[in-house]
């Protein structure tokens, strides 16, 4: 008795996709092992499950590397890697633009540009002019609210301290007036040493 066709659609349940995915992978990867050995066939099947778990089968003795590099041979003008290159390339060559452009502009606002501040167009002077205006404006702000903080700190210290003196000074007067109330008596020292 032959198996039953089943019609080929998505699995509705996840558990029973899970397991038929499993199932069939192992079958595809067998299937793929005797191809290779049976006819001694270079086999190479990377597979992703939904979940972006990869599973592979690569003849013995192969790399997918060396698969992949076999099949750029075979087409011919398909280089896989090429167009990802240049991506970087073009990347590199943006950043290292926006690298000197960023120093550039160091350098022009800590006064190192020497011949390169002559470059610059009257607009761009001015434009560097505005640009520094902004920044000292900005460090004397943060310079004004770290004195201000400083002295706020100071003078909470000095009442602290101011504080601290006068409780002293009262502790002591208060021990002053109890001494001149209640002066020390030798006589009655003396009739209980007898």
């Amino acid at each position: 008795m032959g198996r039953g066709k089943i019609e080929i659609k998505l699995i509705e349940n996840p558990t029973n996709r899970q397991v038929t995915y499993s199932k069939r992978r192992n079958g595809i990867f067998k299937k793929a092992h005797e191809l290779s050995v049976l006819c001694d066939a270079k086999v190479s099947l990377i597979m992703f499950s939904k979940n972006n778990k990869m599973h592979e089968y690569i003849t013995p003795g192969l790399s997918t590397k060396k698969i992949i590099d076999q099949y750029q041979k075979t087409v011919g003008d398909i280089d896989l890697w090429r167009s990802h290159y240049e991506k970087m390339l073009e990347n590199l060559k943006k950043l290292k633009d926006i690298n000197n452009k960023l120093r550039r502009q160091i350098r022009h606002r800590i006064g190192e540009g020497g011949l390169e501040l002559d470059d610059l167009s009257f607009q761009q002077l001015r434009s560097l002019e505005d640009d520094m205006v902004s920044s000292i404006a900005k460090i004397r702000d943060r310079k004004f609210h770290v004195i201000k903080t400083r002295t706020d700190t100071c003078r909470k210290k000095v009442r602290s301290l101011e504080q601290m003196n006068g409780n002293l000074l009262l502790e002591l007067e208060r021990r002053n007036h109890w001494r001149t109330v209640h002066p020390p008596c030798m006589h009655s020292v003396t009739t209980i040493l007898i």
